[in-house]
């Protein structure tokens, strides 16, 4: 028979260790997109095959979606199919456990058809699953491009679908953008597919709002929520623009011109007080801190300008500084107030472990951890880089077991990450 104390400690076992979605991991970067984990997380400085490796979890399919963490669970998804015709194209979501590895479920969901043929960048770069699903702790949201926004319960039941348009962006690269949620609504950047961005309702699906943007493309930066004053912003990087709005309607509450020309991948980055940046652009890229405040167009609240730079990988904001790992390879700090460049340096060469494959090294975002930034690089490991003023790589992590490429931003989970690649995904920490 338990103790009282021995109840107590049982209860509080309990409580801590069933969902809290202040802890969990929830959408693409963590909370609030920013990629800084929890404080107290430490996810392990090295690992290997044999080292560090907690399980490794083959998957139904390839994906350059990151996995969230919902409690005791796992939630990625990926494509599978389209060697055998773009019409058997289909997506899965798929549940793994935390602790185990093992897949729980694997919910798989037919393309709608037409669909932008397996080819090009499309074939090479990221494939049909890059949008990371998000969760409220009781339901899994994700989006599948033409085939629309779709929910689930933790147990894999589908609860709606919802379509979000058809169309195809000039280079038929298919979609990009994540799901994120505000405290009612599903938000999703479908600028491609239905030319405008949209709040649905989490319990039914129902179009809440729409915010309509005829004729723009190559947006594929996920939204976030940014304090304004009293009030909270929905804040989305596109091309030449940056905008605000209301989250409840979706209406325009101010935007700034950043002239940064064509494709948009990277999110905003919060900063200190009412500071924010943006990234990207091609094929110039640049980057541009912006000052909140006022209504309609702010664009002369734009601080400074700068041609330093992410493709693709979003930036990461720590003590006065943005810390980037671009496109090109190159690790980058900046400082947030002026845009000045502390540091520029080659990672891989820095390392020492060479480089392997073509193409551009980074297309995950780094994550912040413990005063580090584990920096997942395509084909060459997992690079730790102290976040600190002063170049420092702490550890170069190779999982030989996997010669696919890694294009997930990971997640942490307090002592463990969990990274995916194009055959399985990963937990890191014991």
């Amino acid at each position: 028979m338990k103790t009282f104390s021995q109840a107590i400690l049982t209860t509080l076992a309990l409580i801590l260790g069933s969902t809290d979605s202040n802890a969990d991991w929830l959408r693409l970067l963590g909370p609030n997109g920013t990629g800084t984990a929890p404080e107290g997380s430490k996810p392990p400085l090295k690992w290997s095959n044999s080292e560090n490796l907690a399980w490794k979890t083959d998957l139904p399919g390839a994906g350059a979606s990151s996995p969230i963490i919902v409690g005791s669970k796992v939630f990625v998804t990926c494509y599978s199919g389209v060697d055998a015709g773009i019409e058997k194209l289909k997506r899965h979501l798929v549940c793994i456990e935390k602790a185990s590895g093992k897949i729980m479920w694997d919910k798989s969901v037919p393309a709608v058809m037409p669909e932008d043929e397996f080819s090009g960048f499309l074939a090479t770069e990221h494939g049909y699953a890059s949008n990371t699903p998000a969760s409220d702790g009781e339901r899994i949201y994700v989006f599948f491009g033409k085939t629309g926004a779709l929910a689930f319960d933790l147990d894999g039941n589908q609860l709606w679908q919802t379509g979000l348009g058809t169309r195809s962006n000039s280079r038929r690269w298919g979609s990009a953008a994540s799901v994120m949620l505000t405290k009612d609504h599903v938000v999703v950047n479908a600028l491609d597919e239905g030319s405008a961005v949209f709040g649905l309702e989490k319990a039914t699906g129902k179009i809440a709002w729409k915010a309509p943007a005829e004729g723009l493309e190559l947006a594929y930066s996920t939204p976030v929520l940014v304090k304004n004053g009293a009030e909270e912003d929905l804040v989305l990087a596109v091309p030449q623009e940056i905008w605000g709005m209301n989250p409840t309607n979706g209406k325009l509450r101010w935007y700034a011109t950043h002239e940064l020309p064509g494709n948009v991948s990277p999110g905003v980055v919060i900063g200190d007080a009412s500071d924010i940046f943006v990234f990207g652009g091609y094929p110039r890229t640049g980057s541009a801190a912006i000052k909140l405040g006022g209504r309609n167009d702010i664009t002369s609240s734009i601080r400074w300008t700068s041609n330093n730079s992410s493709y693709v990988p979003t930036p990461v904001f720590h003590q006065g500084h943005l810390y980037v790992i671009n496109d090109k390879g190159m690790a980058l700090c900046m400082e947030a107030a002026t845009g000045k460049v502390v540091f520029e340096e080659r990672v891989m060469e820095s390392a020492g472990g060479g480089r392997r494959g073509g193409g551009k090294p980074f297309y995950a975002s780094p994550v912040l951890a413990d005063g580090k930034l584990y920096c997942v690089s395509r084909t060459n490991g997992t690079f730790v880089m102290a976040a600190a003023p002063k170049y420092e790589i702490l550890a170069r992590n190779v999982i030989d077991l996997d010669d696919s490429q890694f294009n997930a931003s990971p997640a942490v989970d307090g002592n463990q990450l969990f990274i995916r690649s194009n055959k399985a995904l990963y937990c890191i920490g014991q």
